[in-house]
C-alpha cells in the first residue's frame, strides 16, 4: 500500500495571521479554505502542504499545536491493517470528499492517515 506524509497540520488561535505569515515567509500559496475555516496552503514550486486549523479550546499553542497526516487511499483499509501491528485509530471520519481518522504516537503526538490527497483536494 502507498503511504506518504503530504501534510502537515498546525492548529493556531489566529488562521489568518498564520496564513499570511506562510506565505510571505515560506512561499507557500492558500488553495482553499475560507475565513474562519482550515485554510491548505501549498508551496509554489511543489512538496508537501500545511494545513493551518483553528485550535480548539484544549489546545495548548506552541506545545501540542503539530500533527503528522500521512495519505493513504483506503483509510478503513490501513486502520484494519494497523490494528493487526497494534495501533488502533479512533472513529473513521468523512470529509468534503475524503475519510480520515486519528490516533497517537507513542509520545502522545496526533497522527492522521486521511485520503484527502487522493481525493482531488
Amino acid at each position: 500500500m502507498e503511504i506518504t506524509l503530504n501534510r502537515i497540520v498546525i492548529y493556531a488561535r489566529n488562521v489568518e495571521r498564520m496564513t499570511k505569515f506562510y506565505e510571505t515567509h515560506f512561499d507557500f500559496e492558500r488553495c482553499s479554505g475560507e475565513a474562519g475555516e482550515a485554510v491548505e496552503l501549498r508551496q509554489r514550486k511543489g512538496g508537501f502542504s500545511l494545513l493551518i486549523h483553528p485550535a480548539g479550546k484544549g489546545i495548548k499553542i506552541g506545545q501540542a499545536s503539530v500533527k503528522l497526516v500521512f495519505g493513504v487511499p483506503d483509510v478503513e483499509k490501513f486502520c484494519a491493517q494497523a490494528l493487526e501491528s497494534g495501533l488502533r485509530f479512533g472513529t473513521t471520519h468523512k470529509a468534503d470528499g475524503y475519510v480520515f481518522a486519528n490516533a497517537k504516537d507513542p509520545e502522545k503526538n496526533s497522527v492522521q492517515v486521511s485520503s484527502r490527497a487522493f481525493s482531488g483536494r
